[in-house]
């Protein structure tokens, strides 16, 4: 079974003073999280994110930059992955690794049957030893 959830829609609340009269208001919503919680609500076997990158990246867009092929949410714990971009991604994969014991990925689209494999992309889990990168 596969569930998707993602991100749009007019955020809006009741105005204030009006009966039951919705407006418009600024909001954000994690999609990365929001994924998360549904994927544990529903006892998923296993969280995989989508997106155009194959992998998660050490260094990314530098001449050292490696892809992180395994990794443990303690491993990732002190690295600062970009807020706009990797940084809810990684943070979402490791709160749902956290909390279920189960495994989390992330990675490009075309790679989907490979990433589940485990055989692309970037997987987390708590139980591995430290991160292993492409060499």
């Amino acid at each position: 079974m596969v569930i998707c959830a993602g991100g749009g829609g007019i955020p809006t609340m009741y105005q204030k003073g009006a009966d039951r009269k919705l407006i418009g208001v600024e909001a954000v919503i994690d999609k990365d999280l929001c994924t998360e919680l549904l994927a544990r609500d529903l006892d998923a076997d296993l969280f995989v994110m989508l997106t155009d990158a194959d992998a998660v990246y050490l260094d990314w867009g530098t001449p050292t930059q490696r892809a992180i092929r395994r990794a443990t949410p303690a491993s990732l714990a002190d690295i600062g992955f970009a807020a706009g971009s990797m940084g809810p991604k990684v943070n979402a994969a490791c709160a749902f690794a956290q909390a279920t014991g189960k495994k989390a990925a992330i990675g490009a689209l075309e790679d989907l049957s490979r990433i589940i494999a485990g055989e692309a992309g970037t997987t987390i889990s708590v139980d591995g030893d430290g991160m292993v990168c492409a060499s």
